[in-house]
């Protein structure tokens, strides 16, 4: 029955809180130099647009492509790190974000910044992104400490964002657009180093005596699950609000009249206050159902964008209003990644939530691009933002018929 041997638990586990600070610092950091490089590209759509004269519709389809390969990168990054291994995986993702990000500002033509964003660049990023990282820490991470490392993974990512949204500001002020990228891009290469902490692979995650799956079973049998699939059609609300936000809220709070920084410190925001809904939302998925935490997530957007639209649009309100965002920003992606590990084990978690990052990302394309293509029809976001406030509300109802307490895959391989 191809029976595997029991893998020795990872070496890292033995260490103790050391052994799992570590780790955690190896995967929040990666993932925070890799978010925080591509959360600020919405800050250089304005002088991208100024220098190519290309359009903003033109150059919004560069960030969405970007949105969307993210998300189909996920699955086979996911894959290749279950079979040969996190640390390659992530050393080449990190080498592409770097190269992509700068070579973006010699990039003139649609084609090209579809090559340098949204290829190079946001391919790399999935190779290094949440699907690979939070998979490789419960690998390495004890069963009861889960929910909040992947808390902590997330909030890594917004930590990035915060920190590297007013650098890039203050880069773009102090040397330009153009340098600033080729400085981003080589700020990327600092992370190269949590390769050598987040080694393994899928067979260390099968349990003694578990036959291990391939990757077109395990998948195969997800797709037959239907929490599964609404787990991941509620996703997709998420990538379109998210890459939404992060393309052009820089851009609303331009139509708003605001200055330039306000565009950068609403960045910084959401990347602040992300970091405090994702760690309170670690903490969260360890005490109350994770379907009903997805939920009341979705419905606060709606209700939140709501509020914005009615709302005057003063410096005071904008930066209150990313800090709410940030708050329910990317706080779901921690019940996600549990729900699917709860369905289904860590051996093929990184596959299985590669997957449903697909649908976040093909939500991403969505967001991103139209949110451009709005603009230039109307001369206004509030378009965009009726249909995110629609999609939350689907997202908070999807989410109620979700059953947490099975684990399909395991059942079927043993």
């Amino acid at each position: 029955m191809n029976e595997l041997r029991p893998s020795p638990a990872p070496a890292l586990i033995s260490r103790g809180t050391w052994g799992v600070t570590l780790v955690l610092l190896a995967a929040a950091g990666t993932f925070a130099l890799t978010m925080g490089a591509r959360q600020t590209m919405g800050l250089f759509l304005g002088p991208l647009n100024t220098a190519t004269g290309l359009g903003l519709g033109s150059i919004s389809l560069a960030f969405a492509f970007g949105q969307l390969w993210w998300g189909l990168t996920q699955p086979f990054a996911g894959a290749m790190a279950d079979k040969i291994g996190t640390a390659r995986v992530l050393v080449v993702g990190v080498l592409l974000v770097a190269l992509g990000t700068a070579i973006t500002p010699y990039m003139t033509s649609t084609l090209g910044l579809i090559l340098a964003i949204g290829v190079l660049s946001a391919g790399g990023a999935g190779m290094a992104g949440p699907a690979v990282l939070m998979a490789a820490a419960a690998r390495l991470i004890p069963a009861e400490r889960r929910g909040m490392a992947t808390g902590i993974i997330n909030a890594g990512g917004s930590f990035g964002q915060f920190v590297m949204a007013p650098v890039a500001g203050a880069l773009i002020v102090g040397l330009g657009w153009f340098s600033a990228l080729q400085v981003l891009g080589f700020l990327v290469l600092l992370c190269l180093p949590a390769a050598l902490v987040l080694k393994g692979n899928a067979r260390q995650a099968a349990a003694a005596g578990q036959r291990e799956l391939g990757t077109g079973e395990a998948i195969r049998h997800a797709l037959q699950d239907r929490s599964y699939l609404l787990l991941a059609t509620g996703f997709f609300t998420c990538g379109f609000h998210v890459a939404f936000l992060g393309t052009h809220l820089p851009g609303v709070v331009a139509s708003c009249g605001l200055p330039l920084q306000y565009g950068a410190w609403a960045l910084a925001l959401l990347g602040l206050f992300n970091i405090v809904g994702s760690i309170g939302m670690g903490w969260a998925v360890g005490r109350w159902r994770m379907k009903s935490l997805l939920s009341i997530v979705y419905a606060t957007r709606a209700l939140a964008v709501l509020l914005f639209l009615l709302a005057p649009k003063t410096g005071a309100v904008v930066l209150l209003f990313a800090a709410v965002m940030g708050l329910t920003f990317l706080s779901v992606v921690p019940p996600t990644a549990g729900l699917v590990a709860k369905f289904f084990g860590v051996a093929n978690m990184a596959t299985l939530f590669g997957v449903v990052m697909l649908t976040h990302q093909v939500g991403g394309f969505l967001g991103a691009w139209l949110g451009g293509k709005v603009f230039e029809a109307t001369g206004s976001f509030d378009g965009i933002w009726v249909v995110d406030i629609a999609l939350a509300l689907a997202a908070a109802l999807i989410h109620l018929p979700i059953r947490e307490a099975r684990l399909p895959l395991r059942k079927a391989a043993a």
